[in-house]
């Protein structure tokens, strides 16, 4: 099992300077993968949660490819309404090559009703958007496999059960976000099952948890996996591990803007979670 950090590319904190160490962190400690979030219109409903600056992925993905060697980049995840999907086939793949094949591209359907105006696109029509800009994407890259083009792969976002079949018939992974532990068990049952029912390959299970420590453990049905003590933490990856999880992406962003000035205890947690899986630092060998 893969563990990745989701890190933030937005707030008053986040400058370039704070975005190279944390891509520099995220390698240093040994972790597989590096995603950023995407918003392009910081309207009220975005900047309340996201605040400006908030920094686009594709172009910073660029960047960071630049300056790191080993980890895999990633989006959690683009609002593939937002693109032309000939437009963000174009942008994946030639940021796969630049960064020598790192690119894990994880789409959503989006949420922000405000941002959707602003861009000019349906809100009501998000779904579908999504669904088609899949199918734009698996033509666009098959239309150029002869070319020797990599199928970057494909991670469906969301937690609803829309997510789960369109992860089932349109993607490569599904990356649920920010689950309670007790959804775990259900959900990655219910991929296994309706995958079956269709007679389809079962995708990967790639979920995105939080990632906050406390120093006594936390009760209760509603802590979200990767929430509490270190060892509640080590018990959330060790049942993930066991439910087939081939990815687990850390969240150590818990919602408040101005943590993003003092990421000190974010990267403090993710060193925590580091040695606690002996992951090996400054690890050189290519990427999977």
């Amino acid at each position: 099992m893969k563990i990745g950090v989701n890190v933030p590319n937005f707030g008053p904190g986040t400058d370039p300077a704070a975005l190279l160490t944390w891509a520099r962190t995220v390698e240093d400690l040994g972790f597989d993968l590096l995603m950023v979030s995407d918003h392009i219109a910081i309207t009220p409903d975005v900047a309340e949660h996201y605040p400006a600056p908030f920094h686009e992925p594709f172009t910073t993905l660029a960047w960071l490819a630049a300056q790191t060697d080993r980890v895999r980049l990633g989006t959690s995840v683009l609002v593939a309404p937002y693109r032309h999907p000939l437009l963000t086939a174009r942008m994946a793949t030639n940021l796969d090559a630049l960064s020598g094949h790192r690119l894990v591209l994880g789409l959503g359907i989006g949420w922000a009703r405000q941002e959707f105006a602003a861009l000019g696109v349906p809100f009501e029509q998000r779904a579908r958007l999504t669904d088609d800009h899949l199918r734009g994407l698996r033509t666009a890259w098959a239309d150029t496999a002869d070319h020797g083009t990599r199928r970057i792969p494909l991670w469906v976002g969301g937690n609803s059960f829309a997510g789960l079949r369109r992860a089932v018939h349109l993607g490569d992974a599904w990356h649920p976000l920010r689950p309670t532990t007790p959804w775990l068990s259900v959900a990655a049952a219910q991929l296994r099952a309706y995958a079956e029912e269709q007679t389809l390959p079962v995708p990967a299970f790639a979920p995105r948890i939080a990632l906050r420590l406390t120093p006594a453990p936390i009760a209760g049905p509603r802590r979200l996996a990767g929430e509490g003590s270190i060892e509640q933490v080590s018990a959330d990856l060790a049942r993930l591990r066991l439910l087939g999880a081939d990815t687990v992406v850390l969240d150590p962003y818990h919602g408040d803007p101005e943590e993003t000035r003092d990421p000190g205890p974010a990267r403090e947690a993710l060193a925590t979670v580091a040695d606690l899986l002996r992951l090996t630092p400054n690890r050189t060998e290519p990427p999977a």
